[in-house]
């Protein structure tokens, strides 16, 4: 059954979304089960260009832009015993399918719906739709109400203006006659510390792995653990976004399994999750294997654990570890695992361990990428260099060596105490698609900034005068470069000021009032080219 029932799905994209919505025969998941999965939109679908969300994905921090390649599936899987079907089990899934990757405000929703829905029909999931039918418009930065079936969740979208690392607290409503409401105080993060707890001693490593955009697998006991673990891993870098493809849960059915299995070629830079014993033949040949048994919160301080061999993994029962040969190129930081395991012994809650998980990822992120941040801001050209009569200037290339050069001095020493081969892991990043996506993202960014401050300088010329000591087809074509500018601003939302915007188009009208009245008048009816 789908809901609404006007959604439309490829029967590729039906049959993806139907073996991925149910765990492994294996996981034995028996009672309630929540995860996530991410698949490939049918290629030849219409990409909507101008539709609404494309317009608030402007204001997202990076990491929480949507990828119009790919849909997110959320899933609440039950199975129980009953005797009076032939297999013995209910077993049913309900998943919400959405291009959004906001997984803790989806999770909350299915908690609240699903129950109610195995319970009663069909007619449950209009009622339910006609609730997120009401709901506002999913604006960041602006606290939302969003009705789900008598209950209201209050949240926030983080905008990219957010500082790294902080969440606006959302309050809980405590109006006598309010509905029940519950205030949700993130809609993308995951229980960090709880999904890092199997692996409590390779956290830096992984972080260096997933920043490098290696091949990475999870393999685990059931999708909850597999799905959770691997939108860790992607969310570890972050402020940085993880730009090669990854799988929260991952099967044999999936279109991507020979294409990502085979032998012919290297392991492409992915990040799979997977729960299927057959797996862990398959991939043996993977450079590096992420091995978990239940996640379950340490009542006691975890054991110090070496990274273990890879020809030692030969089946999924193999000890959870880290499979790997990979040496990292920073010395350990012995500080954060002392902090932890602090926490550990002092039965500090999770979230609070998260927090500090969170934070140490964040603060070796930005000691990493702002010295490619400085670097970068220094191909700009200068404000001098940028002439109104003249196309605005382009950015200057990327030059690996003079980049290098640059770190003697203003290195990830200054905000790093971390010791290694910094210079090795810039050499490396340098290389991954995770740099390549930073850059692109970057250097669009600052051409629109440059494009921005050519139309400044526009503004600031006295055009009308300009027009008088040219000829009129001159003046014309300016008029109609003018008009094309405006619709690029507006299009591309450069970062203009309205006042300049606003001046641009006056200078527009007087220009055009100081021409003959026929070409006035042509001009004035063509609008915008």
């Amino acid at each position: 059954v789908i809901y609404p029932p006007h959604s439309k799905l490829t029967d590729k994209e039906k049959t993806s979304i139907c073996y991925l919505s149910f765990p492994d025969s294996n996981s034995g998941c028996l009672g309630d089960t929540q995860f996530c999965f991410r698949f490939r939109r049918a290629p030849g679908r219409k990409v909507s260009l101008c539709c609404f969300l494309d317009q608030l994905d402007r204001d997202l921090p990076v990491y929480l832009k949507k990828d119009p390649a790919y849909y997110y599936g959320y899933v609440y899987f039950r199975q129980v015993r009953d005797k009076s079907l032939k297999r013995g089990y209910f077993q049913k899934s309900l998943v919400l399918i959405s291009k959004l990757p906001y997984v803790h405000l989806f999770r909350t929703m299915l908690k609240q719906i699903a129950p109610e829905y195995f319970e009663k029909s069909e007619a449950f999931l209009e009622a339910v739709c006609s609730d997120v039918d009401r709901w506002q418009p999913p604006i960041p930065g602006k606290i939302l109400h969003l009705p789900i079936m008598g209950t209201i969740m209050k949240l926030r979208i983080p905008t990219y203006r957010d500082k790294p690392g902080t969440t606006p607290i959302v309050q809980n409503m405590h109006e006598a006659d309010a509905p029940i409401s519950m205030a949700l105080p993130t809609v993308h993060e995951v229980d960090l510390f709880r999904c890092f707890c199997p692996v409590f001693f390779h956290i830096q490593m992984l972080w260096e792995l997933v920043l490098l955009g290696e091949p990475l697998v999870v393999m685990a006991p059931s999708p909850s653990e597999s799905s959770e673990t691997v939108l860790a891993l992607v969310s570890c870098i972050s402020p940085l976004k993880y730009c090669s493809d990854f799988r929260p849960y991952f099967t044999i059915h999936d279109s991507e399994f020979k294409e990502y299995t085979t032998r012919t070629q290297a392991p492409p830079s992915v990040i799979l999750g997977v729960t299927n014993p057959f797996f862990a033949k398959t991939l043996q040949h993977w450079p590096h294997i992420i091995r978990i048994g239940d996640i379950k919160l340490p009542g006691e301080v975890p054991k110090q654990v070496k990274v273990k061999k890879l020809k030692n993994l030969k089946t999924l029962d193999s000890k959870p570890g880290v499979y790997t040969s990979y040496k990292p190129y920073l010395n350990k930081d012995e500080e954060i695992v002392k902090q932890l395991q602090k926490g550990v012994q002092q039965k500090r809650p999770t979230e609070a361990q998260s927090v500090i998980l969170r934070r140490y990822f964040l603060e070796l992120t930005e000691s990493f990428i702002i010295p490619l941040e400085r670097y970068v801001a220094s191909l700009m050209p200068l404000q001098k260099c940028i002439s109104p009569w003249k196309s605005p200037p382009q950015l200057r290339q990327f030059s690996q060596d003079d980049f290098m050069k640059t770190l003697e001095k203003a290195g990830p020493q200054l905000t790093s105490g971390l010791k290694g081969d910094w210079i090795g892991l810039y050499r490396h990043f340098l290389k991954s698609p995770n740099f390549d996506g930073w850059f692109r993202s970057r250097q669009k960014e600052m051409t629109q900034k440059l494009e921005a401050l050519h139309l400044e300088a526009l503004c600031n010329e006295n055009l009308v005068f300009w027009s008088q000591k040219h000829t009129e087809v001159e003046t014309v074509d300016l008029v109609l470069k003018l008009k094309n500018k405006l619709l690029q601003a507006d299009r591309e939302r450069l970062p203009v000021k309205t006042d300049t915007l606003k001046k641009l188009q006056t200078h527009i009208n007087d220009i055009i009032l100081a021409l003959p009245d026929d070409l006035r008048d042509i001009l004035l009816k063509t609008g915008t080219t």
